[in-house]
């Protein structure tokens, strides 16, 4: 059971390591594009309300898609009063525990509830409340279940990490 345990671990840290990584590189283009705006705006001073919205539309791809690999890297946001201090096996049951509790519901029903809300906005062809906006409002919606997805993968994976060190006695750091 433990390798097969392994093997889902080994294939959705590989998953999220390869759209952590593509992901990444939408921050050299949102970088670029932001330069492109602050450039336009200084010298000919105008900008478009689409230019706006595709810088929105990139960070929150940058944050949602990069959620599950930012799990995988244990980078974060972690209130650890008393986790600092406490043993792997101990982190281990933390973790555990915290996933199956907290983070796999969660992100359960959140994939649920923001499908259907994306879908929605499909049914009515939403776009840009802007004039000059972006059409298709819906494609950046339907990232937040496709983000959610990702983290809950690795969410699965991470409980199952902890469930092996918690019950092989491992007393190996998180890497």
């Amino acid at each position: 059971m433990i390798s097969i345990l392994q093997r889902f671990i080994n294939g959705i840290d590989k998953l999220n390591n390869l759209v952590g990584k593509s992901v990444s590189w939408m921050s050299l283009a949102l970088v670029l594009l932001v330069c492109f705006d602050v450039l336009r705006r200084f010298i000919f001073e105008r900008t478009d309300a689409w230019i706006m919205e595709l810088e929105w539309h990139m960070f929150a791809m940058i944050f949602l898609l990069g959620a599950g690999y930012t799990l995988k890297e244990q980078k974060h946001v972690r209130v650890d009063l008393f986790y600092s201090n406490f043993e792997p096996r101990e982190k281990a049951l933390v973790n555990m525990v915290g996933g199956i509790v907290f983070l796999v519901p969660m992100c359960v029903l959140l994939i649920y509830l923001s499908f259907y809300y994306a879908y929605s906005s499909y049914q009515i062809g939403e776009g840009s409340a802007d004039p000059g906006g972006l059409s298709y409002r819906y494609l950046i919606k339907m990232i937040i279940p496709i983000g959610l997805f990702f983290l809950l993968l690795q969410g699965l994976a991470e409980t199952a990490r902890s469930f092996i060190i918690y019950k092989s006695h491992k007393v190996k750091e998180w890497s």
